[in-house]
């Protein structure tokens, strides 16, 4: 009888350190998931150049282009709507927030280093560049581990060439 229940008591234990590891590992894929959407979507925005101001002959990123590229690479990239909430068939759960949409022009003196102290956070940037924070929430299958949040930082400069 004793050893029944010593055989039930472990696979109790088992099988929640299995459902931890699982519910881990879910966690970093969401991360991965989330760094790769945030740095293709600063990487599509930088790379709006301001035609105006390159006819003057000078390279700058438009801002209104750049916020709309963004924009519609993480819908697209993290299956979020307009609004940035989660499409059904979205990994994600809690909607994206955007923390951090920053464009730095041509009015900077490069190599320019970006600090951005309420987030941790620090980038040397060659040229015009997009840097983007934004939290993402991770959706527990489990509910094992606490609530996982983090801010996902990213950064992409205008490729000139």
């Amino acid at each position: 009888m004793y050893k029944l229940l010593l055989i039930v008591m472990m696979m109790s234990v088992w099988g929640a350190i299995h459902m931890m590891q699982v519910e881990e590992e879910m966690a970093m894929q969401t991360l991965f998931l989330g760094k790769h959407a945030i740095n293709r979507a600063a990487h599509a925005a930088a790379q709006q150049i301001d035609v105006t101001a390159l006819g003057n002959g000078e390279l700058r990123i438009a801002p209104t282009q750049a916020a709309r590229a963004a924009a519609a690479y993480l819908q697209h990239n993290l299956r979020l709507n307009e609004a940035g909430v989660p499409l059904p068939d979205s990994f994600l759960r809690e909607p994206l927030e955007l923390a951090v949409f920053e464009i730095v022009n041509s009015e900077e003196t490069f190599p320019y280093i970006y600090r951005n102290d309420s987030y941790d956070y620090e980038v040397t940037l060659y040229r015009p560049s997009v840097v983007i924070i934004a939290k993402v929430e991770y959706p527990r299958a489990f509910r094992i581990l606490e609530p996982i949040e983090w801010y996902i930082k990213g950064a992409a400069e205008l490729v000139a060439g």
